[in-house]
């Protein structure tokens, strides 16, 4: 029995184990099939988003080729709307670069002409492109008319010639005002350099040293720089020089290459003298001297001298002796101190610019010099001038030295742009008005500021507060 037991014993335990197995085994087909069943979902969900992925891919790379196709479309035609609109700007200071005298003194006709001239000699200069030119010009012919000793109307005759020649033509009238003109030219600068339609502006400038803080901003813009350039009537100045913008010359038949003619303070110089003679030389003599004047003593002291005393008819001269002493009193001026009195004033740091003895013959001499004959100040003051044979001044010339002096007298009559705080020992320009006699700016038109007079100056300019 013992026996029997054993082997029931031992079937059970091997059964026990045959069942623990087949447990096993059904756990782990159930896992498998659980894993399975997982797997497959996971991978029908990633099918899905494949499938959806590609969906967006196809929709994308129709949406490329549509923005490709709309970006190609937007280039040509914005190429093809700047080709069709491209122009070039000229703004020009009419106060100081200067149309030549024979465009002026023809009207409306000298106006319509120095306008086509002018496009002409910039169409040049642009390599056959098709660009229109756009040319604004702006002034204060009232002004300009006193300092060029012009008749008003003739001045607006060249300028309604100028704007009618082109419809893209205009010659602005600003008025009398500070800075009128200046910040009217700033305007449009900035205004046509925002402009992608504006290949190139040309700046009418180069006579005027307070552009050039302002040109130097606006040239820090690289792709401002490069559509820049400084037309020249004027030697640029060297303010516009520092700048480094490139310097474009239309030739010397449209420009005059000189300033504004100062037709009152160089015949001031002369009427020093003059009056140093009527005060004093005897009645007789003084009345004999000032009713023949020589032609080069005409100015609009002497004129306004004239139309003083026109109240009276002039005494007829009887005594031959007059004309010589009036001669012998001339011989005797033979030079003049500029100017003639110091005030008793302080201007500043820089202080008085020292007086300087000149030769009244060498001074009406300089004078007289045509425009195609003007001596260059810089050349013969300072040292050789850089400009070389670009500048329109005569270099091939040995001035005395008491030429020497009346040039230095007449670069005087132009304010230093650095005023009082000029630290220049060479400079060549005035810093002080050198036309105040007895506490007066004789000066009709004098260019220096009122902080450039001593306190309490009574001026002739009426328009002194806006230089």
């Amino acid at each position: 029995m013992s026996a029997i037991a054993s082997n029931l014993v031992d079937f059970v335990q091997r059964f026990r184990t045959i069942q623990t197995q087949r447990d096993s085994s059904d756990q782990l087909i159930q896992d498998v099939l659980i894993y399975c069943n997982n797997l497959e979902s996971a991978m029908r969900f990633q099918n899905e988003e494949l499938q959806t992925c590609k969906r967006d891919k196809r929709q994308l790379q129709t949406q490329l080729r549509d923005s490709e196709a709309r970006t190609e479309w937007v280039s040509k035609e914005t190429e093809q709307m700047r080709s069709m609109n491209a122009y070039i700007f000229v703004v020009m200071d009419g106060d100081g670069l200067l149309f030549r005298d024979h465009w002026i003194k023809q009207g409306v006709e000298g106006g319509r002409k120095a306008a086509c001239a002018l496009r002409d000699a910039i169409m040049a200069q642009c390599d056959g492109q098709e660009v229109e030119i756009v040319t604004k010009v702006v002034a204060n012919l009232g002004g300009l008319a006193k300092s060029l000793g012009r008749d008003l109307s003739e001045l607006r005759d060249f300028a309604l010639g100028f704007t009618r020649a082109k419809a893209t033509f205009d010659f602005i009238d600003v008025g009398h005002g500070k800075d009128c003109v200046s910040s009217k030219i700033k305007e449009n600068i900035q205004f046509h350099l925002g402009n992608y339609n504006c290949r190139h502006v040309l700046l009418g400038v180069s006579h005027d040293a307070s552009y050039a803080p302002f040109l130097e901003e606006t040239a820090s813009d690289q792709f401002c720089r490069q559509r820049m350039a400084i037309l020249e009537g004027i030697p640029t100045v060297p303010e516009l020089v520092a700048t480094d913008i490139p310097r474009l010359d239309l030739g010397r038949d449209l420009f005059r290459s000189d300033r504004c003619p100062d037709r009152n303070i160089s015949s001031a110089w002369s009427l020093g003298t003059w009056a140093a003679t009527i005060r004093t030389a005897s009645p007789a003599t003084s009345i004999g001297s000032a009713s023949t004047p020589s032609r080069s003593s005409l100015s609009y002291a002497n004129a306004a001298s004239s139309r003083s005393s026109s109240g009276s008819p002039p005494p007829v001269i009887s005594l031959p002796i007059a004309p010589r002493l009036a001669a012998s009193r001339a011989h005797k001026a033979q030079y003049q101190q500029i100017p003639p009195q110091q005030p008793d004033w302080n201007p500043g740091r820089h202080g008085l610019d020292e007086p300087i003895t000149v030769s009244i013959a060498a001074m009406e001499s300089i004078k007289k010099r045509k425009e195609s004959d003007k001596l260059c100040n810089n050349h013969f003051l300072r040292g050789p001038c850089i400009k070389g044979d670009s500048c329109f001044f005569v270099h091939d010339y040995k001035p005395s030295s008491e030429e020497i002096n009346a040039i230095a007298v007449l670069a005087r009559q132009n304010p230093c742009t650095n005023g009082q705080d000029c630290e220049s020992d060479e400079c060549i320009y005035g810093h002080h008005c050198p036309s105040i006699r007895d506490n007066v700016c004789i000066h009709p038109f004098c260019k220096f500021s009122e902080d450039a007079h001593p306190p309490g100056t009574k001026f002739k300019n009426p328009n002194i507060r806006a230089n």
